[in-house]
């Protein structure tokens, strides 16, 4: 697999279409940081690390209003790619939905989100937009 962070957000897209209420996932460090940062902004339920086998799963728990059946998460966005990587600046940090949505940065201090390197003042590669 060439994109594991792909991987990881279409299999999270499908089970959104799907409506299914769980999804399993290959861990790795990355995808728990953007898993916690999901679920501390309350795009997702509940998480859970299972570590069996040499690699480990997560098993995510999809969030749904229960009036409407609409999913928390509208869309998610890959932004930098193996084959074109995109970086940013501090200052020049990307709004997603003019504020409203997030856009996940790894940075040198670790994945957080772009409202957190801004006020650290701390640029890094921009992996996806959530909204």
């Amino acid at each position: 697999m060439t994109d594991p962070i792909a991987d990881y957000l279409t299999r999270l897209r499908n089970a959104i279409m799907a409506k299914h209420k769980v999804v399993e996932v290959p861990a790795s460090n990355l995808k728990k940081e953007i898993t916690k940062i999901l679920f501390d902004k309350g795009y997702l339920l509940n998480y859970k690390f299972v570590e069996e086998g040499p690699q480990g799963t997560i098993k995510i728990a999809l969030k749904y209003d229960p009036e409407t059946k609409t999913n928390a998460i509208v869309s998610l966005k890959r932004v930098s790619r193996p084959g074109l990587r995109k970086y940013t600046g501090y200052k020049d940090m990307p709004r997603v939905i003019n504020g409203l949505g997030i856009a996940i940065i790894s940075t040198s201090k670790g994945v957080m989100t772009d409202k957190e390197a801004s006020e650290l003042k701390i640029g890094g590669e921009v992996l996806c937009y959530v909204y």
